[in-house]
């Protein structure tokens, strides 16, 4: 597989038995098992959305990272997902201190990019976070991109992403302020109800540096879990040949399937590498693929 095609998952750290919508015997062989270092045997990179919830942000340290680093091989990547209280709880607002809480979050996470571990950094918005806020996003983005954290160090050098959930970004003005700062937009399969179609369009890669893809998931039932979706792959066949283009555009692109309930981003992300070059997936992988396709022959 090309090198700078990074495939992984949302998350890791999902304890529970299938059942409950956890990755143990799916995955995980016991309960024992050492996650990320069993992770990282199969994948390059995983997205990390614990540093979302303050719940956990707030407790976070760089010693967390630097163990994160320690714990996986030298080629892995960590994209990292921009805490709620900057994106949902300020709304990117810099009248409220947002770029100091930016630069803190850029601080402790700071172990992942002295180490060359760090993938791209997730600037999700809320739902609720529609195109009236455009002027906001453009100044917030206008400060990020010119912060200087210190003498070694240009800001402007990290992998940054922006991920739409509101139909009315679907603009040419909101690519071209991207374009502008250099900050990808987050390519994504969402639900067809969310009216999100044009975030899956290939042609909406604005810089060269990196492109993101997240798979959520298609599930317009439960309760608006995404997540709780398996792929088929016929679905996917057609995203193969979306990045076949967009590797050609960018230097690095991070693939990430978040359907992680009870182990089917494990399913489908395999399935992908598969797809995406039949050399690539090793006999343990494809061990791994098939046991865990047997939990969900039934679904």
């Amino acid at each position: 597989m090309d090198s700078n095609i990074l495939i992984g998952c949302s998350g890791w750290n999902y304890n529970d038995d299938q059942d409950k919508g956890g990755w143990l015997n799916v995955f995980y062989p016991n309960t024992k098992t050492k996650k990320l270092r069993f992770y990282s045997q199969f994948f390059n990179t995983v997205e990390m959305d614990s540093t979302f919830y303050k719940e956990f942000y707030l407790k976070m340290n760089k010693g967390l990272f630097m163990g994160l680093c320690k714990a996986t091989p030298d080629n892995f990547k960590f994209s990292i997902k921009v805490p709620e209280i900057i994106t949902h709880e300020k709304r990117l607002d810099v009248g409220k201190n947002v770029i100091y809480d930016f630069l803190e979050f850029l601080d402790k996470i700071s172990p992942l990019k002295n180490n060359n571990k760090l993938g791209t950094i997730i600037i999700q918005l809320p739902p609720s976070f529609t195109i009236k806020e455009f002027a906001k996003t453009e100044v917030f983005l206008d400060r990020l991109t010119s912060l200087v954290i210190d003498s070694n160090g240009d800001l402007n050098h990290n992998f940054y992403s922006i991920e739409f959930r509101h139909p009315s970004w679907n603009t040419e003005g909101t690519f071209e302020m991207l374009k502008h700062y250099n900050i990808a937009s987050v390519i994504t399969d969402s639900p067809s109800k969310e009216n999100l179609g044009f975030l899956s369009n290939e042609t909406n890669i604005v810089t060269n540096t990196h492109a993101i893809i997240r798979m959520h998931g298609r599930n317009n039932n439960k309760n608006h879990y995404w997540y709780d979706y398996l792929y088929s792959e016929k679905e996917l066949i057609p995203w193969v040949n979306k990045i076949e283009k967009i590797k050609e555009q960018a230097n690095s692109v991070f693939i990430y399937f978040n359907n992680h309930y009870g182990g089917k981003a494990i399913v489908n992300a395999l399935q992908f590498k598969k797809l995406l070059d039949n050399t690539s997936i090793s006999e343990s992988e494809a061990a791994t693929l098939e046991k865990a396709k047997r939990f969900f022959l039934n679904d």
